[in-house]
């Protein structure tokens, strides 16, 4: 996303970018091509214009197949009921705060905030500015909404993603904001599992499966207990034995780790270098694109504590379709206007904001800690072959190779994706760094070499056996800020020393990972921050007016 800034200081902050106009629409009629408009709800004045298509194509519960009937496709789930998250501590913590919104006392004059940056983060600062009644007018650069969550339509009306995403039970903003929109139906839960392929056994895979029985953690202790394949049992004792310091000492324990490697706390715990090799990096690629090497523990110690904690907190579940359309998907665009407002927000990728800084800003310690916040690069590869694949499941797969990170057949996996006839396989390019200037060609023939060893009896790097149809590589040179150690303390809180001036996005302070869930937290917690000073951003507001009406 690129943005261009203009006239901007602490007294007058002046965005000229592209504009998305806001209206405010509540009627709709119900048909098999409905678009409804929604607002958010407890607005004054909408910061966007969401239009939410309903699928044509219906959906009955049962636990596998598909089934045609009559000239209507009705696809049938494979989805597991949505587990109940909601009396879990951090659900609660985060229903609290979107609560705080809706109740907070009606502004007489209602601030208007610009907000550059339409990605999660975005999204859900004017979301709950707008829950406030304030009123946030959001701007784009690009021609889509999502930012990392952005999605295209190919010439054959086929999408094609920024990447793969995954919804965890362990999103409990996330999970509030599908309910608050009244949208819960469209994530599509699968078996609470995770599924790593088998380097040494090609075409073969090894899962840890959670018990729902069980309460947390012993349902995460048994998964992995039970898995022979991956761990031997001294292993998984030494594994166990160098964790307890995490479990017990919470999350002040986690926080300090940040200096340390993923590899680096491995042998300092004394956990053998297999259990890294088998275990984590695939699990470091599949949390920030990077090998253990340079991924900080702090990061593994978050995604491992939410899951240990939580029953529910590794399951995963798939959107039931593109992301543009089954979050949100259009708004009217104007280039070259100049937006003020009573306060400003930057919203873009932390690489953007760095150089959109005026120069007597950069020099101010809290801009200045931005430096060491890099984005990774990473390249989402989305392949469509002439069969359908039979050596795949209706999840998330960790690939273990040592280009790819996960993996999915998105025909079996995504209702608006369904294909009975052909796959489609959506994988994660990572780590990027080397290959991000690469042809599009050169990351084909590596990933198809790769597939070979994931398929065995049905790829062949040559395409002797499945073919390719098509394809799309999505390069995104800067992603999500790289977890490398020592970052943590470089990490801005929303509110910047700049009156009016305020940062959202998920290399923000927010207890969450560089996630789809750390950006929608990153937004409740800046709309938060505007709210708590909307009396002084009014008087600031206020004296800007009298001073330019005696000039």
């Amino acid at each position: 996303m690129a943005l261009y800034g203009s006239s901007i200081s602490s007294h007058n902050l002046n965005w000229k970018i592209g504009t998305r106009n806001i209206s405010k629409s509540t009627s709709f009629s119900m048909n098999s091509d409905t678009t409804i408009s929604l607002s958010f709800s407890g607005s004054v004045s909408m910061g966007l214009n969401f239009r939410l298509n309903l699928a044509s194509s219906t959906c009955s519960v049962k636990r596998n197949g598909f089934r045609n009937h009559g000239s209507r496709l009705k696809v049938v789930c494979i989805d597991y009921p949505r587990p109940e998250l909601e009396n879990t501590v951090n659900f609660v913590e985060a229903a609290y705060l979107s609560s705080t919104f809706r109740a907070s006392p009606r502004p007489t004059k209602p601030l208007k905030v610009v907000i550059a940056g339409a990605g999660l983060a975005g999204l859900s600062t004017a979301k709950y500015l707008a829950d406030a009644g304030h009123k946030p007018i959001l701007l784009e650069a690009r021609d889509v909404l999502g930012g990392k969550v952005a999605a295209w339509k190919d010439e054959d009306g086929d999408w094609y993603e920024t990447g793969l995403h995954i919804f965890f039970g362990a999103y409990p903003n996330v999970q509030n904001l599908f309910g608050e929109l009244g949208i819960n139906d469209r994530l599509q839960w699968k078996e609470h599992s995770m599924i790593f392929a088998m380097p040494s056994k090609p075409g073969q895979f090894s899962r840890f499966d959670f018990l729902e029985v069980l309460p947390s953690p012993l349902n995460g202790i048994w998964a992995i207990l039970k898995n022979n394949e991956m761990l031997t049992w001294p292993e998984k004792i030494k594994f166990a034995i160098g964790l307890l310091p995490a479990i017990l000492g919470g999350q002040a324990y986690v926080e300090a780790q940040d200096g340390l490697s993923v590899k680096e706390w491995m042998k300092k715990q004394g956990i053998p270098e297999r259990v890294t090799d088998e275990v984590f990096i695939a699990m470091s690629k599949a949390l920030n694109f990077i090998n253990p090497d340079e991924l900080s523990m702090q990061c593994i110690l978050i995604a491992l504590n939410r899951f240990l904690q939580e029953k529910h907190g590794s399951k995963m579940a798939f959107l039931d379709g593109n992301p543009p359309e089954r979050l949100l998907k259009s708004f009217l665009l104007t280039n070259g206007k100049v937006i003020e407002g009573d306060a400003y927000v930057c919203a873009a990728p932390v690489d953007i904001l760095k150089l959109l800084l005026p120069e007597n800003w950069k020099g101010v310690p809290y801009f200045q800690r931005l430096e060491k916040l890099v984005g990774v690069p990473v390249i989402n590869v989305h392949i469509w072959f002439d069969r359908k694949l039979k050596n795949t499941y209706d999840h998330l797969l960790f690939s273990r190779s040592p280009l790819l990170s996960v993996y999915a057949d998105m025909s079996v996996t995504c209702k608006e994706y369904y294909n009975p006839n052909q796959s489609m396989l959506e994988l994660v390019f990572a780590p990027a760094e080397e290959w991000i200037s690469r042809s599009d060609e050169d990351i084909i023939d590596a990933t198809m070499s790769e597939l070979a060893k994931l398929f065995p009896d049905e790829i062949s790097a040559d395409q002797s056996k499945a073919k390719i149809i098509k394809y799309h590589v999505v390069k995104t040179p800067r992603s999500v800020y790289k977890t490398v150690p020592n970052c943590e303390p470089c990490r801005p809180i929303q509110r910047s020393p700049i009156e009016g001036f305020y940062l959202s996005g998920d290399y923000t302070k927010q207890k969450y990972l560089a996630s789809m869930e750390g950006a929608v937290l990153s937004g409740k917690l800046c709309a938060q921050a505007i709210v708590q000073d909307s009396e002084l951003l009014t008087a600031r507001s206020q004296k800007r007016i009298a001073q330019a009406s005696t000039a």
